[in-house]
């Protein structure tokens, strides 16, 4: 028998409820959409338009790391050493790939980098690979058929042979037909100048990898290195309706001014944009930041001043061919100044280097020379931003010490390569542990294209890294006080109150300005040791000064009355192991810092200098890993640092 209760028929009342309840609701429902439709078309208020935060923010929200500078195969020099890699692969490793080295190492990058510049040499661009084939050119020149027969003969007679044509090149003495058929207008020339620009195009993803166009101008007047890096804002529709400037004549000269009027030509000719950027003025032997004549017999004057500020809003400041932000001749109260410190000559070492030479040549000293310059002529011509990169001629942008393969493929990862000098002269030699395994670039901006990182170099909102990635942010201003460091909205209270690294204060508004400091380590290196304000300035009398204030340090250390922190932070490198601990040092520092010492009269620019733990160089790497004979001359550990941008103070 089935026990379950019968369902009863609803009945007309209820049946009637139910209907007059669903067309309420339908009705509701109905109305609410209206509702709905009649809000979006009187289009959201503007509360809601600012809703979003990332949609409404102008100022720079992201860091994207880069090498400025490296060449692949297809540089004269590289070409010659061995280096058979073309951009196709520089490109493919930067990006995050596993390739194959030119000596047959498997290498890959620990992270990508998020934007690269191919900047091989424009003078001769494709004599290396000719040379080696032995085109019939080459064999009718003497000289070529010499440097050919030599590179056919490999092991040390291809090394005299490189070493011989880069000496022919900086003297300025090779043949004149074999500069004519390797430059500006032959076919190899554009061909090769294609091939660059075509390698750039196909990588360059906007938002996801930036390929900017660039070019290396090699300007090395009798060894004394003043080469330039040129970036093109632009994509290949301006880039190839010129040919890069050059400095073997007769197309070309060494003469930064002849680069000038090249650029000024090329934003007339294309409507596009450009700009250069000097390296290695530890090289220079004096020349790279002039204050009265140019190596070409020119003056530094009015039109010089006004040109070089306008050209060159960046500086190379580390890479590795040594660190060039100070030395402690220029510096001898800064503790940290010796640092991969390469003074010893001219480029190719056909000079040796004096101390008198020494303030033409490092960062810190040109940031000073430029107030004095600026007071004489109105213009800084050394008002740079500073970034770093790595120079490297083997197409693998590596600046991290445990993944360094070298300046050139002679020198890629071996149990000997310690033993190659970089440069050796009878006046004597730059032993290979000299080399650095630095840097890059970190660039302020608001998205990942060639636009919007080429307008962030050019307003100088950039740091300068020796290879490890830590985050770096540094704003200027009158009224910060030690809440806003610590805010969740410290960013955009930075750019609301002052203006971030590269900027300038405003007029006095207060006793003196104050800065805000942000730094964090890289997860993958060392722990921070401190944090520092480096102050230049120049007094009523024209001369010009310099301070190092040390804002935040770890581990709870103090900072004295005279602003300096003289307790080291420690040292926990294994010598055994390569290996260290991040039991010391800080993962963060920050501060809100007054400069104690300022007067409203003075001219003055400041930077952040930001310091790791001592870790690691890549000599003890190769030490550990390949059982390498190190030089007892040779330094194992090294403190890896960041340097921003300046902020300028002017009272005018």
């Amino acid at each position: 028998m089935n026990n379950e209760k019968a369902i009863a028929p609803l009945s007309g009342i209820m049946m009637n409820t139910l209907k007059l309840a669903r067309h309420s609701l339908l009705t509701i429902a109905l109305a609410a959409a209206a509702a709905q439709v009649a809000a979006s078309s009187e289009g959201p208020t503007e509360a809601a338009k600012k809703y979003s935060p990332p949609a409404n923010t102008t100022h720079a929200t992201n860091v994207y790391w880069g090498d400025s500078h490296l060449h692949t195969g297809l540089s004269l020099d590289a070409g010659l050493f061995g280096n058979i890699l073309g951009p196709d692969e520089a490109y493919r490793l930067a990006r995050g790939e596993k390739i194959t080295a030119s000596t047959g190492i498997p290498v890959q990058l620990a992270r990508p980098l998020d934007w690269m510049v191919v900047a091989d040499h424009s003078d001769m661009m494709g004599i290396a690979t000719d040379i080696k084939k032995g085109t019939p050119n080459i064999l009718a020149n003497a000289k070529g058929k010499e440097w050919h027969d030599a590179f056919k003969k490999g092991g040390q007679a291809a090394g005299e042979a490189a070493f011989d044509l880069i000496q022919n090149f900086s003297q300025m003495t090779v043949p004149e037909q074999l500069v004519a058929d390797y430059s500006p207008g032959s076919k190899v020339f554009t061909k090769v100048w294609k091939e660059i620009v075509d390698n750039a195009e196909l990588h360059n993803e906007p938002g996801l990898f930036t390929a900017f166009i660039g070019y290396e101008w090699t300007s090395v007047p009798k060894g004394f290195n003043l080469h330039r890096n040129v970036i093109f804002r632009d994509n290949a529709d301006k880039a190839l309706q010129v040919d890069p400037a050059t400095t073997q004549p007769p197309t070309g000269s060494t003469d930064p001014k002849y680069l000038y009027n090249w650029l000024e030509n090329y934003e007339s000719k294309t409507g596009g944009r450009v700009f250069a950027f000097a390296h290695n003025g530890n090289l220079s032997n004096g020349w790279m930041f002039p204050t009265e004549e140019t190596y070409h017999g020119g003056v530094v004057d009015k039109e010089y001043v006004t040109q070089r500020a306008k050209w060159e809003p960046h500086y190379e400041i580390t890479q590795i061919k040594g660190d060039g932000e100070a030395h402690p001749t220029l510096s001898p109260d800064d503790d940290f100044a010796d640092y991969e410190n390469w003074a010893v000559g001219n480029l190719d070492l056909s000079e040796l280097k004096t101390e008198k030479m020494l303030a033409g040549e490092y960062g810190r000293s040109a940031l000073k020379l430029g107030l004095q310059l600026e007071k004489k002529f109105g213009v800084n011509p050394y008002k740079f931003g500073v970034g770093g990169a790595t120079d490297s001629h083997t197409a693998l942008a590596t600046a991290d010490e445990d993944n360094f393969f070298g300046k050139s493929t002679s020198v890629e990862p071996s149990a000997d390569r310690i033993s190659h000098p970089f440069i050796k002269s009878d006046l004597g030699e730059i032993p290979g542990y000299m080399l650095v395994a630095s840097g890059y670039t970190g660039i302020w901006a608001h998205e990942n294209t060639r636009t919007a990182l080429f307008d962030a170099m050019e307003r100088k909102e950039t740091y300068a890294t020796t290879g490890p990635r830590m985050t770096v942010r540094f704003f200027g201003g009158w009224d910060f006080d030690e809440k806003d460091v610590h805010s969740s909205d410290s960013v955009a209270i930075g750019y609301a109150k002052g203006v971030p690294m590269g900027g300038d204060l405003k007029q006095a508004s207060a006793n003196a300005p104050n800065f805000m400091i942000q730094a964090s380590m890289d997860p993958l290196s060392g722990n921070l040791d401190r944090a520092q304000v480096i102050k230049g300035w120049m007094d009523a009398k024209g001369e010009t000064h310099e301070r190092v204030y040390d804002v935040a340090v770890s581990d709870g250390r103090k900072i004295g009355k005279n602003g300096r922190c003289k307790q080291a932070v420690g040292n926990t490198v294994d010598l055994k192991t390569a290996t260290w601990s991040n039991s010391i040092g800080d993962g963060q520092l920050s501060a809100v810092w007054t400069d104690p010492d300022f007067d409203a009269k003075e001219s003055a620019f400041y930077y952040v200098r930001v310091m790791e733990i001592p870790t690691p160089r890549w000599v003890l790497y190769d030490k550990v890993r390949l059982g390498a004979e190190i030089p007892k001359e040779a330094k194992l550990v090294a403190q890896e640092r960041a340097y921003t941008s300046p902020i300028w103070y002017s009272p005018k």
